[in-house]
C-alpha cells in the first residue's frame, strides 16, 4: 500500500472522520472488483454524496457493447465519449465526493485492447491519456485501487468475465498509479483484504492518517 502525500484537511476522534467537503475520492480497478459496493459504504461511512457512473449506458447510447471485441480506433472513440460523461457528472456533484470509477480505469480498458499487430494512432492515443490524466489531478484529491480478489459473477452486457484479462487490466492500473503525470496520492488495497468492512475500514485509515 502507497503512503498518502498530502493529509491536509483531514481530520478524526474517536472514529474516523473525513473532512468531506475537501474529499473527492476515486475507486479504481478492473471489474468485477466490488468498486461500486465499496464506493456506496464509503459514502455512507464518511458522509460523502455517492456519484455513480454507468460505462454500459455510454456504449449502449451508441449501439454498442463493452461484451463486444472492438477495433481500436471505435475502442478509442468510445473511451472519449466514456470520460466526457464521467466528468460531466464530476463536475456536477456536490463538494465531498466518492465514485466508483475514475480516469485510471478508462486508460486501462483503451490499453488493454493494443497487442503487437494493433494499428493505433500515437497522437490520438496520447491525446486521450494525458486528458485522463489531466482530469485526475483536477478532479480528485485522492485514489484507491482495488485488486482482483473477490469471487467472480458473471452479469450479463458486463465486460469479459475473464480472470487473465482482469489481472492484466489491474496490472496496467498499478503502473498508471506509479505514473510520473500522476500527482494524486493512491491507496492500494491488499489482496487479502476482502471483507468489505475490512476494506472500508483501510481506506479512511489511510485518508485520515490516523489509527482506528
Amino acid at each position: 500500500m502507497t503512503g498518502l502525500k498530502d493529509r491536509s484537511g483531514l481530520t478524526t476522534k474517536k472514529e474516523i472522520k473525513i473532512n468531506h467537503q475537501a474529499l473527492t475520492l476515486g475507486i479504481a480497478g478492473a471489474h468485477r472488483t466490488g468498486k461500486t459496493t465499496l464506493a456506496t459504504v464509503i459514502a455512507e461511512s464518511a458522509h460523502l454524496s455517492l456519484v455513480k457512473t454507468n460505462t454500459t449506458a455510454v456504449f449502449q447510447q451508441y449501439g454498442l457493447s463493452p461484451s463486444t471485441v472492438l477495433d481500436f480506433n471505435t475502442r478509442l472513440w468510445i473511451q472519449h465519449q466514456i470520460i466526457e460523461a464521467a466528468v460531466s457528472l464530476w463536475q456536477m456533484a456536490n463538494k465531498g465526493w466518492v465514485t466508483d470509477r475514475t480516469p485510471i480505469d478508462f486508460m486501462a480498458y483503451a490499453l488493454a485492447d493494443i497487442q503487437g499487430q494493433t494499428e493505433v494512432d500515437w497522437n490520438e492515443l496520447e491525446r486521450y491519456i494525458n486528458r485522463c490524466f489531466t482530469v485526475t489531478n483536477q478532479l480528485f484529491t485522492h485514489l484507491v485501487l482495488v485488486p482482483p480478489a473477490i469471487p467472480l459473477k458473471y452479469e450479463d452486457g458486463k465486460a469479459a468475465l475473464n480472470r487473465a484479462y482482469i489481472e492484466h487490466l489491474n496490472t496496467l492500473m498499478l503502473g498508471l498509479c506509479h505514473d510520473e503525470r500522476l500527482h494524486r496520492p493512491v491507496v492500494i488495497l491488499r489482496r487479502e483484504t476482502v471483507k468489505l468492512e475490512e476494506r472500508v475500514k483501510e481506506i479512511l485509515k489511510e485518508i485520515s492518517g490516523d489509527q482506528i
